[in-house]
């Protein structure tokens, strides 16, 4: 007879009774190893075989890291809409909800030209651009993750991007093609030039272009350490949204919380990956005792039961114990999480306290589950604790802005010794000469 091992109990950290500013919250709070510089040097190898070789490379590092032998890495357009007449119509319906969502939300991002008149015949105006042509990733490894095509894709078209590329790793299980999931999504959305091509491989063939994939100008799309490192690699030549590590879920609940909800969160995120983190931020040592025992019954029960244990049992994974729902504001601020959950007393107005997370759930009718299909907002957020300093996708990540100057005569006049006046002050004499020609 086999018996079943208990959830992992979650390690605490106590940060009770901590003088303020006597400890720093993001370095003791439970994240993952995630050492993109690690692995440069083995990835540094795979772009440049790619860009010296181009799609024969591609085909090549296919056939190494994904036992998949392929002669050509397009898809054919009609098997992404053969996927579509095969699919589900109830996980149809849900896609085309979660489209309908999205769409309306980016909608809304979309920014207008700024026009600023600064005198008679002095105008500039602050124009918003789309990207010209994308290069979108979509993983597929521990699970064929569908929804991503919709939150790449879809603020890409609202931005009014013109030429969008996806790619995804060939999959044994279907000849070498892509998942008829993400093919049907890609049918779906009107999207038709997909390629079978995961890894460092489709991020280098994005940015330098292979075979019939043209280069792009902006790669985009979350992927594992890999596609973090051939990202890191390939900017400046393109541009890119993130270098996105594991996924990870900061949760602050007090007394007021369900410890199943919080369990149920906890263990939505750690069945990602082994490496996700899943932290719970309260003030209520018998919170975190209940959400203790829940995991070890929900855990228990739910499929991929070794993925999740050994993300909860990993340095990335814990409680973290606080002296009142102020200080964990302070803590969660500190860790800038991917997700974070409010379940505390006027969750909305803690919600507006904080300032670093990727996307804030508020309430405990608002679970990261709902924002990775069908809340409207976009699951594509910055990592670990980049939420200090960097946005989910949207549609502004898919635009640029151009600065447009009309000047005429007379506005020129107005600021001419202005300019010349400067240009002498920098030591560049031509600057001002450029100004004076215009009135000799």
């Amino acid at each position: 007879m086999t018996t079943t091992a208990p959830a992992p109990r979650l390690r605490r950290t106590d940060l009770r009774g901590a003088t303020p500013g006597s400890l720093d919250y993001r370095a003791v709070v439970p994240r993952a190893d995630f050492d993109v510089e690690a692995a440069v040097p083995a990835v540094h190898a795979i772009v440049e075989a790619v860009r010296e070789r181009g799609v024969d490379a591609v085909l090549e590092l296919g056939a190494r890291f994904d036992g998949v032998e392929l002669t050509d890495v397009r898809v054919p357009v009609g098997a992404a809409q053969a996927a579509l007449e095969a699919l589900d119509p109830a996980i149809r319906a849900g896609l085309e909800e979660s489209i309908r969502r999205l769409r309306t939300t980016s909608a809304a991002e979309l920014e207008r030209d700024a026009v600023t008149d600064l005198a008679p015949g002095a105008r500039v105006t602050h124009r918003k651009v789309p990207v010209g042509r994308v290069g979108l990733y979509v993983p597929g490894g521990l699970a064929p993750l569908v929804s991503s095509v919709l939150m790449n894709v879809v603020p890409a078209q609202v931005a009014g991007v013109g030429s969008i590329a996806l790619a995804s790793p060939p999959q044994k299980a279907f000849g070498g093609s892509v998942h008829p999931t993400i093919l049907a999504a890609c049918a779906l959305l009107g999207v038709e030039e997909v390629y079978a091509v995961g890894g460092a491989q489709a991020i280098a063939m994005f940015a330098h272009g292979a075979g019939p994939c043209a280069r792009v100008d902006l790669v985009a799309g979350p992927g594992n350490i890999y596609v973090a490192a051939a990202k890191r690699l390939v900017r400046g030549l393109v541009g890119i949204d993130s270098e996105a590590g594991p996924t990870e879920i900061a949760i602050l609940a007090d007394d007021t919380a369900d410890p199943a909800y919080v369990a149920a969160d906890l263990l939505s995120q750690a069945e990602h990956d082994p490496l996700a983190g899943a932290v719970l931020v309260t003030p209520s040592e018998t919170l975190a005792d209940d959400v203790d025992a829940e995991l070890e019954k929900q855990v228990a029960a739910t499929r991929h039961v070794e993925r999740v244990r050994t993300s909860l049992a990993g340095r990335q994974s814990g409680i973290v114990l606080v002296d009142d729902v102020d200080q964990g504001i302070e803590v969660v601020d500190a860790y800038a999480a991917e997700h974070l959950e409010i379940h505390t007393a006027d969750a909305a107005a803690v919600a507006a306290r904080v300032r670093n997370a990727g996307a804030i759930f508020v309430g405990p009718h608002a679970p990261v589950s709902l924002g990775d299909y069908c809340a409207g907002s976009n699951h594509v957020l910055p990592t670990g604790g980049c939420a200090c300093h960097s946005s989910g996708l949207s549609v502004r990540a898919f635009t640029k802005s151009v600065h447009v100057v009309e000047y005429t005569r007379e506005g020129l006049a107005d600021v001419a010794d202005h300019v010349v006046t400067l240009a002498e002050a920098e030591d560049l004499p031509g600057h001002g000469a450029a100004v004076r020609v215009r009135f000799s």
